[in-house]
């Protein structure tokens, strides 16, 4: 039986890899922070199959002993500070945790064992821009943020110990992916969670920074596939996972509003310029030819199938919180169904 550890365990991409390596018969291993007193909500029902180590990418000696407590066959590094718009203001903490983290976790595999495979979660904001479209292995990279410039780090050290050490490492250079378990200080999930909301009556305005930006968007779940199947093959190599089509916020927004029936968002959206970033990257579109080619990956779950997934699930979530205070018979996942439209009948993006 295969074992993999993994950081970021409570995080979107932790609890869908999780539950994938479960399913494939694995024993699975968690790295917690010891600040953590509860486990995220995102794998509250993965508490009795989940093995949960204290460890800290900020630690070298936690990262020594989670792997002596594992003897992991594969190491899965999703942990560090994701919001990208945060990094601007928190630059340090995210170089010690997305950058240097990535460095103290391969020189524990290092000392432990060199013979345990390792991913490296990469991100398409290490292109940054004034890039050529659509972005693959082989575009340069200009990262734009505080977050992209750690990621670089992080990537271009998981390159350092493949080469120097010899240990199987690679990394998946990931586009923006999305569920209903991202966070809220997400874009997508501040849209379908605000849409939500909205139809209900629970809310009245959606603000937001950059509308024209246009990004590569895929499932989660789709995405942590693609990480499995990376450290399956013979040799080491860094690829790039993507849908290869982008959509702007305008088009998040387009789709969230009509799964509940509304085609003029523009009364419900305001535009709050504190939102934008300081330097912001126009489009990202990710080419994963290498990926479909050497991996046998393909996306499952499109752009339109993904925003009414989150929308249908805030829905539901709002919905559930509604009836602790109302005396409703119904259940939510029956009432979602008559707040939703289906989306053949409403606009179809190209």
């Amino acid at each position: 039986m295969s074992s993999a550890l993994i950081t970021g365990i409570t995080g979107q991409d932790g609890s869908y890899l999780a539950e994938y390596l479960l399913d494939k018969g694995y024993t699975v291993y968690g790295l917690v922070r010891r600040t953590s007193v509860n486990y995220d909500e995102r794998i509250r029902h993965l508490q009795e199959k989940v093995e949960f180590i204290r460890g800290d990418l900020l630690d070298q000696n936690s990262l020594d002993w989670a792997l002596r407590e594992s003897h992991p066959d594969e190491v899965y590094n999703l942990a560090g500070m994701s919001p990208v718009a945060e990094s601007f203001q928190n630059a340090v903490n995210c170089a010690e945790f997305t950058a240097l983290g990535v460095t103290r976790m391969l020189e524990a595999i290092r000392k432990f064992d060199p013979n345990i495979r390792f991913f490296q979660a990469s991100s398409s904001e290490m292109f940054g821009k004034g890039q050529p479209i659509p972005q693959d292995e082989n575009t340069p990279f200009y990262p734009c943020s505080p977050y992209g410039v750690a990621k670089l780090y992080g990537h271009w050290i998981t390159v350092n110990f493949r080469e120097s050490h010899g240990i199987y490492a690679c990394s998946g250079i990931l586009f923006n992916h999305e569920s209903p378990r991202r966070g809220l200080e997400f874009v997508t999930r501040k849209i379908s969670h605000g849409v939500a909301r909205i139809k209900l009556e629970l809310q009245d305005k959606l603000q937001l920074g950059n509308l024209d930006a246009r990004r590569d968007w895929g499932f989660s779940g789709d995405y942590v596939d693609a990480m499995w199947r990376m450290l399956r093959q013979e040799e080491p190599r860094d690829y790039v996972i993507a849908t290869g089509v982008d959509h702007s916020v305008r088009d998040f927004l387009d789709v969230a509003f009509a799964c509940v029936g509304i085609e003029d968002w523009s009364r419900y959206v305001e535009v709050n310029e504190q939102l934008f970033r300081p330097i912001d990257i126009p489009q990202l579109n990710g080419n994963a030819f290498k990926a479909h080619r050497d991996l046998e990956w393909e996306p499952k779950v499109n752009f339109e199938q993904l925003v009414e997934m989150m929308v249908r699930n805030d829905l539901e979530e709002n919905l559930i919180e509604m009836m602790k205070d109302r005396d409703i018979k119904h259940s939510a996942s029956e009432l979602v169904p008559s707040l939703m439209t289906p989306l053949e009948t409403q606009l179809v993006l190209p």
